[in-house]
């Protein structure tokens, strides 16, 4: 069986360095694809899954959070790191375009820039709201649906690193 995502990335973190999928083996990872700018869907899952990882207590120093921007014109690093100090346990990865379409290629994100006069830069990026739990050894391991209640998200991410990898 084929893994519905090959976790793989070149980008640059929210501090400036190069990063690639290889830089969180050994760790459990969970990703979501956003952007600074969202007004609703990202805010509400970073929110979501930082109290997953809160609720999770030690067991969370397993776990490396990532939001990867599909806005990489607008969220340079310094705006993801600003943007996240509101979700600290998240690590912003941005970089080119090409790059960071080759990302939401392997993670099978769809994300489309599209007008929206409300916004003052004049567009919005509708994307993909799917949260990815990648392995230690770097391979797929879940996703979780961004309807899915938070009881079943920590429950299903507890199973995952109380097993042996």
């Amino acid at each position: 069986m084929t893994a519905p995502v090959t976790p793989a990335f070149q980008l640059v973190d929210h501090d400036g360095a190069p990063v690639s999928e290889r830089s969180y083996q050994g760790s459990w990872v969970v990703v979501f694809f956003g952007f600074t700018h969202c007004k609703a869907v990202c805010p509400r899952a970073l929110g979501r899954l930082s109290d997953v990882l809160d609720g999770l207590g030690e067991a969370a120093d397993q776990v490396r959070a990532l939001y990867i921007t599909v806005d990489p014109e607008r969220d340079t690093p310094e705006v993801m790191k600003e943007f996240l100090r509101a979700y600290p346990r998240f690590t912003g990865l941005t970089g080119s375009d090409t790059a960071v379409d080759d990302a939401k290629k392997a993670f099978r994100v769809f994300a489309r820039r599209k007008a929206d006069p409300a916004d003052p830069d004049g567009y919005a990026v509708p994307h993909t709201a799917i949260t990815y739990l990648i392995a230690p050894d770097g391979q797929y391991a879940d996703h979780f649906a961004d309807a899915l209640p938070a009881a079943d998200v920590a429950a299903r991410l507890r199973a995952h690193l109380n097993r042996k990898t």
